[in-house]
């Protein structure tokens, strides 16, 4: 049991860690060497028909960019999930993006920590902007409290309507 509650602890601390650091800016390359595995996976679900727009969305991305690798499209690192995304749309994190430490859902035995995040976003191209609240899942958690994988749910439909010429999501 206190080895539940410590590994549960040491995950929520991860987990807090790596969400301040992301809304913070810290470049992803950092932050995934910092708070991830060394083959991590990344997940942002939503329809794959959507890829047109948001080259992100519903594809598993894996591992890490070697050094000197190439960063062609065809390439679905961890890296290259961040580097896809940055391209399309900026985040715009505010205080309360990251709620309290104590409000991480952890489940040591399964070894997953779900977070509720809110924040602003823009398309990169359009400069349209919407605000939304996301999921963080957060597990496959190392001896270490490293992170194994992320999955995130998000509103594809907003951002799809940010990202295209053609659809108004202005407030």
């Amino acid at each position: 049991m206190a080895h539940c509650k410590a590994r549960g602890e040491l995950m929520r601390s991860t987990a807090y860690s790596f969400c301040k650091a992301f809304t913070s800016g810290s470049p992803p390359s950092e932050t995934l060497d910092k708070y991830f595995t060394s083959n991590p996976k990344i997940l942002e679900h939503g329809p794959k028909w959507a890829n047109l727009r948001l080259p992100f969305l519903g594809i598993t991305f894996h591992g890490r960019r070697s050094q000197g690798s190439s960063t062609a499209t065809s390439r679905r690192t961890c890296d290259d999930y961040y580097d896809r995304l940055t391209s399309t749309l900026s985040f715009h994190p505010d205080e309360d993006t990251v709620p309290p430490k104590e409000e991480f859902m952890v489940d040591a035995q399964k070894g997953i920590v779900t977070i509720k995040l809110h924040a602003k976003f823009a398309s990169v191209k359009t400069g349209k902007e919407w605000e939304e609240y996301f999921v963080y899942v957060l597990s496959e958690f190392d001896e270490d409290g490293k992170i194994g994988s992320q999955e995130l749910w998000a509103d594809p439909l907003s951002a799809w309507a940010a990202v295209g010429e053609d659809g108004d999501c202005t407030r």
